[in-house]
């Protein structure tokens, strides 16, 4: 069967099993928008498509593990064949490290944390560019964090100050990805796909094991408003649902 054409947008998020990726799902797909569901672990990632398709949203399970470039190429023709583009991509999957000192922390902590938050990122980046190329108007956006911000980690009265000083490895990845979204933005500005890093904020979620402020469907919103931003829309840019977020 070849690839469908349908003027229905469809849209990949990582990580979308549980958590902030998958209420990002579950509103998209309230957009009309086709999601497609990227998760490791197959029995999740289905039970979650099936929960969301309640209503007659269209949502699928999609088999995607980041760190893994066979399971990601998979992904992407699997997209080819059945879509022929994507419209748009949302990488949310990420990982955290238990707290620990930045003089305690081994490299190895450091590089397992990047595995997902950082090389995931451009391994599926990188797989669905050329899916992402064939949209009439792509919008990817990077779950970031917060704590990547350098501002904020590098004032002591900023609430989030006292986290870089326990969580090196989950910080200094969502620093390097909004550096990431940065350097795509200027490589596709041109093209018109829109590329920005987002904080949903500190929500409740198994990342955190359920100590956050805001619910997973709060934290939502942001990534969902630039996933369906207008060629307007900002690019290059670090928001929060407030508005824009220092460096």
């Amino acid at each position: 069967m070849g690839a469908m054409t349908t003027s229905q947008k469809t849209a990949l998020i990582t990580g979308a099993n549980k958590g902030i990726g998958k209420e990002t799902a579950r509103r998209l797909a309230a957009l009309d928008i086709t999601v497609l569901i990227g998760a490791r672990n197959a029995e999740r990632g289905e039970a979650a498509a099936e929960e969301l398709r309640v209503g007659g949203a269209d949502v699928r399970f999609v088999p995607l593990d980041v760190t893994d470039e066979t399971s990601v190429q998979a992904a992407a023709q699997h997209i080819d064949a059945t879509f022929g583009r994507l419209d748009i991509l949302v990488n949310n999957a990420a990982i955290a490290a238990g707290p620990q000192e930045p003089s305690e922390t081994p490299a190895a902590t450091v590089r397992q944390v990047y595995e997902t938050n950082v090389f995931g990122v451009i391994a599926v980046t990188h797989a669905m560019l050329p899916l992402l190329r064939r949209s009439a108007a792509a919008r990817i956006v990077n779950m970031s964090s917060e704590l990547g911000s350098l501002t904020h980690l590098a004032d002591p009265d900023s609430p989030w100050s006292a986290y870089s000083s326990i969580l090196l490895p989950y910080c200094t990845s969502k620093s390097a990805l909004n550096a990431i979204t940065v350097l795509y933005a200027n490589e596709l500005r041109a093209e018109g796909i829109l590329v920005n890093a987002v904080s949903p904020g500190y929500c409740a979620t198994d990342l955190n094991r359920h100590t956050g402020i805001r619910t997973a469907e709060e934290g939502a919103a942001v990534a969902v408003d630039l996933a369906t931003a207008g060629e307007d829309g900002p690019t290059g840019a670090f928001w929060a649902e407030g508005g824009p977020i220092p460096w």
